[in-house]
């Protein structure tokens, strides 16, 4: 998905004597792309090797680019696969987000994910016949959640959380340093983020969000600057993820009624929200959307706001 960069300034006031704390910031890999974290805390706790293994148990659970994960099991039907507390809010909010955009966001688009080469599956060369056989089998009515088991209506039928798992991932780690006693943190992944509290100097936590031009290498200037106050921030658009076939640009958010990547006058769309998971969800969703759509979903949504380009 297309994401911002996030920035953050250290302000230093001598006659605040609290505000000369350092901050530990702690950066890394994981799910194919980077993460920053930075924390205040007062007994100079450094969380990375918990918050690696939180992100390596996040990935065996979700990641469809992970053959022995739990999504990948349940995608290639292997028998008796009991799903976990990740995977289970995974599917539970995408059912809600599913309902309230009226199918607009659907991860069983995951077929015509890969189809189009946005996936780990290989990319087909797409004609219309296909993208009609593909969509037999999608929508997320034919698959439901009992308990810790998935039922499908049709065995065809898989799951990509990928458009909204970083956000979650963002909001998992969140958890885990509240849980740690911090107050004062911001969660960066891929692009998402949540900001809590404020710095010791008193300051909000500050992100960019990119001007939403063509570039899938590196970072674009900025298009706004932000103050987070204990929110989250997700970004998608159409100038990251990108392919061009004979001239035409395709971008990756799937029309899941189509089949074909969306086509409308919107640029990009960073929602912001109490949790990155529905920050995330509700950007892609309203990709999909349009602008006029969106801004409807908006309007009818008031515990989410949004900036459109």
């Amino acid at each position: 998905m297309a994401k911002f960069t996030w920035v953050f300034v250290f302000i230093w006031l001598p006659f605040l004597m609290v505000s000369k704390q350092e901050p530990i910031i702690i950066n890394g890999q994981a799910q194919g792309t980077t993460y920053h974290i930075v924390y205040y805390d007062q007994k100079e706790r450094n969380f990375k090797a918990e918050i690696e293994e939180i992100l390596k148990a996040f990935d065996a659970s979700l990641s469809t680019y992970i053959p022995t994960s739990i999504i990948s099991k349940i995608n290639t039907n292997q028998p008796n696969v009991q799903v976990d507390a990740y995977f289970i809010t995974c599917f539970k909010k995408a059912k809600e987000i599913w309902k309230d955009t009226h199918g607009a966001f659907d991860p069983t688009v995951y077929p015509l994910v890969n189809a189009w080469g946005f996936g780990p599956g290989k990319k087909l060369n797409v004609k219309q016949t296909q993208i009609d056989s593909i969509l037999k089998f999608v929508g997320f009515e034919k698959i439901e959640l009992q308990g810790n088991k998935v039922l499908k209506k049709d065995p065809r039928v898989s799951l990509d959380f990928n458009a909204f798992a970083q956000g979650y991932s963002v909001d998992v780690v969140a958890q885990f340093l509240s849980s740690k006693g911090l107050s004062s943190f911001l969660v960066e992944i891929g692009g998402e983020v949540y900001a809590r509290g404020q710095k010791p100097n008193g300051k909000y936590w500050t992100v960019g969000i990119e001007k939403p031009m063509d570039n899938k290498e590196s970072q674009n200037p900025f298009k706004v600057v932000v103050k987070l106050k204990n929110r989250s921030l997700a970004t998608s658009g159409n100038y990251r993820k990108f392919i061009v076939e004979n001239g035409v640009k395709y971008a990756h958010s799937i029309n899941p009624k189509t089949g074909y990547p969306s086509k409308n006058n919107l640029l990009s769309a960073s929602v912001f929200a109490a949790d990155c998971i529905t920050s995330d969800a509700t950007a892609t969703a309203i990709m999909v959307m349009g602008l006029e759509k969106g801004i409807a979903y908006l309007k009818a949504h008031p515990n989410v706001q949004a900036y459109l380009t």
